[in-house]
């Protein structure tokens, strides 16, 4: 039974219904200030209110604990088999499969277990999850402004401190560094010191990955770009050492002393060959030598810089060697100069086929562009210089720094960027289809002077070693790895177009000096005396002074005088 009682009320009984309007404000009651009442009450004066008006807050410092990483590793093995059974014994097993797969069980097993097979077979079929969409798209211009960002830096992880004086690239996806530690100030090299060189892992900065012991501080160091287990080093001492990675932290074989270089070995490169156990290096004693890592004994062939032919020998710091010219190779020298050689000339007299005067100090980097091979990109003082092997001076320069450059070294991926390292810790990065009086980007990466600065094969990453022995890797943004539209095109052209430049005036220059040399009087191999050597004199001297004053009057500050002649 359902009880229901129903609450009943007439309208009427609401009373008026509520209407509300807009209406101005009345004045309901107005209450007149009375006099009389100030005299219960004192005034104080002056009156005087201490007031805090900043929030209290409080200083806290957090150190989060730093977690050491290291690598393990899992073998998977196949499991499963009864204790009656060896599964390392062939045959066992193979007679064990046949017993199971003859019983019914075994049968029902799989034809349960392929229903399910089957369903998941076909939905992979249906539909592709690791589809990538618009990959055939190109890639719109970069608008993001040009930037680089630390990722890691690897310390030395020695008590006595030592520069990181190279740096090398694992080979293919780059994963690892190899780094060089040394001392290069002469004779500063403390009691103490370790020698070991150091391999790191990119995703890993607090521990090395491996150790490399040699028998003297290694200057520069090398993986192979055919066996990424096989590096080899050229220490202070004028030796040379590989190392395979499989084998452990000491070296497989030295070069004997005898037969080495007598200073330092500041750089070196693979060769192209079919073995991929050939590569060559440069001392400051003047000799390259090329080396065979399968008879490391003595060197297969040397080369003395002797670009005269006079006996002086000129020091080298830098190589090149490009796998597309297997016979021609650079070397960089101590007098600022660039010697284009040739390994298959007939004689030794004849490998340095061309001499570039390129710096005022030594040659600290040299590199062929990847795009174009006949250009290449020199450093060795306050800037850096873009050359042509046809022409024996720059077709293009960068401006003079204020701190001196280290090293240099293209990108992989684009053809007209390339990086620079400088004293003062920074690192340049030139963009010359973008801009081609200042850099691009400038990076302070250290407080101390970069030493190596070498890119990734990808072009993404760019590592760079410091004095203090630090190690930094940077990442680019993505405008200044991937090749922009018709970059290499229009960088080609720029080429072409500075090259002709500079032969035009290159025959201009030698077309007046061939004209001054036929005006000038004794212009043969009688050397003037006399009267025509005072009137060259004077000529020179008017000539100096009128390069000098060019634009100036004689009350302009800046006016050079000439001296009075001496009296007779």
């Amino acid at each position: 039974m359902e009880i229901v009682y129903v609450y009943q009320k007439k309208r009427r009984e609401f009373g008026k219904q509520t209407n509300f309007r807009d209406r101005p404000c009345e004045t309901g009651a107005s209450i007149e200030p009375d006099p009389s009442y100030i005299k219960n009450y004192i005034e104080r004066n002056p009156c005087q209110a201490e007031i805090q008006s900043v929030p209290e807050k409080s200083e806290h410092e957090v150190n989060t604990e730093s977690f050491v990483l290291c690598n393990r590793g899992i073998l998977h093995i196949q499991g499963g088999w009864p204790k009656d059974v060896d599964s390392s014994d062939v045959e066992h097993t193979i007679r064990y499969k046949k017993k199971i797969e003859k019983d019914e069980e075994y049968i029902k097993s799989v034809m349960v277990m392929g229903t399910n097979m089957e369903h998941c077979i076909k939905q992979n079929n249906a539909i592709d999850i690791y589809e990538e969409y618009f990959i055939d798209t190109p890639d719109s211009a970069a608008v993001e402004p040009p930037s680089a960002k630390s990722l890691n830096v690897y310390r030395d992880p020695n008590k006595i401190k030592r520069a990181a004086s190279h740096v090398s690239w694992y080979p293919d996806d780059g994963h690892k560094i190899a780094v060089a530690y040394s001392v290069l100030e002469f004779q500063k090299m403390p009691a103490n010191m370790s020698y070991d060189s150091y391999i790191w892992d990119v995703e890993n900065p607090n521990v090395p990955d491996q150790t490399l012991t040699p028998s003297s501080p290694l200057v520069c160091l090398k993986y192979n770009p055919k066996d990424p287990h096989v590096l080899v080093g050229g220490s202070y001492s004028g030796l040379l050492s590989y190392w395979d990675t499989r084998k452990g932290s000491f070296p497989v074989d030295t070069s004997s002393i005898e037969k080495s270089h007598r200073d330092p070995v500041y750089n070196l490169s693979w060769v192209q060959s079919k073995s991929g156990c050939e590569f060559f290096s440069v001392s400051t004693d003047g000799q390259v030598l090329w080396w065979d890592i399968r008879k490391f004994a003595e060197p297969t062939e040397s080369l003395l810089l002797d670009p005269e032919k006079n006996g002086n020998i000129v020091g080298g710091t830098v190589l090149d060697f490009e796998t597309t010219m297997p016979t021609k190779f650079m070397v960089g020298a101590e007098n600022g100069s660039v010697f284009m050689c040739n390994k298959k000339a007939k004689n030794p007299g004849e490998k340095i086929t061309h001499v570039y005067p390129a710096h005022h100090g030594p040659v600290y980097a040299l590199q062929r562009n990847p795009f174009f091979t006949k250009n290449f990109l020199s450093v060795g003082d306050w800037k850096a210089q873009i050359w042509i092997e046809d022409i024996k001076s720059p077709i293009m320069s960068t401006k003079y720094s204020m701190s001196y450059l280290t090293d240099a070294c293209w990108s992989p991926t684009r053809p007209s960027l390339f990086y620079t390292s400088k004293m003062d810790g920074t690192i340049d990065v030139w963009d010359y289809v973008f801009k081609q009086n200042d850099p691009t980007l400038t990076v302070q990466v250290s407080q101390a002077p970069l030493h190596s600065i070498k890119v990734q094969e990808h072009g993404k990453l760019l590592a760079a070693t410091a004095r203090d022995g630090s190690t930094t890797i940077l990442e680019v943004s993505d405008g200044l790895s991937k090749i922009q539209n018709n970059e290499k095109s229009i960088f080609s052209q720029m080429l072409e177009r500075e090259a002709k430049r500079e032969k035009t005036l290159e025959a201009a220059a030698r077309e007046k000096r061939i004209k001054a040399a036929q005006k000038r009087p004794n212009s043969g191999n009688i050397k003037p005396t006399g009267s025509a050597l005072a009137e060259l004199i004077r000529t020179a001297d008017d000539e100096f002074f009128q390069t000098i004053n060019d634009g100036l009057s004689e009350n302009d500050p800046g006016w050079l005088a000439r001296p009075a002649e001496p009296s007779q």
